[in-house]
């Protein structure tokens, strides 16, 4: 069950998070299952794999944003290091950050 105690367990910054929603919980929580039940999630993992890296970083981006806005911090922090490598066309072995994302999304989709 989506709870601020487990929220702030998986590693989220609940505070910032509710303040960014006016500290409406029930806000807050319908917005977090907005963004973990996105499918830009599995189309990121998709581009990756095609080497459109221009969608990837597209798709990367908002997820970002998304997650930054609602301090989902173990989402966020990889989604700003691969969105960082997309941005300059960085070629490189980009499973471990897919990765990374996919556990994060995997263990907040749980809660």
């Amino acid at each position: 069950m989506l709870t601020i105690e487990a929220l702030q367990k998986a590693g989220v910054n609940t505070t910032e998070g509710l303040t960014r929603c006016m500290n409406n919980q029930q806000f807050y929580f319908r917005l977090i299952t907005k963004v973990l039940n996105s499918p830009d999630f599995a189309s990121l993992k998709t581009a990756i794999e095609d080497n459109d890296l221009d969608t990837a970083f597209t798709i990367a981006h908002t997820l970002k944003g998304s997650t930054g806005n609602l301090a989902l911090t173990p989402l966020y922090q990889p989604l700003t290091q691969i969105t960082e490598l997309l941005r300059t066309h960085t070629q490189t072995d980009y499973t471990p950050y897919l990765t990374a994302i996919m556990d994060a999304h995997q263990a907040l989709l749980k809660l």
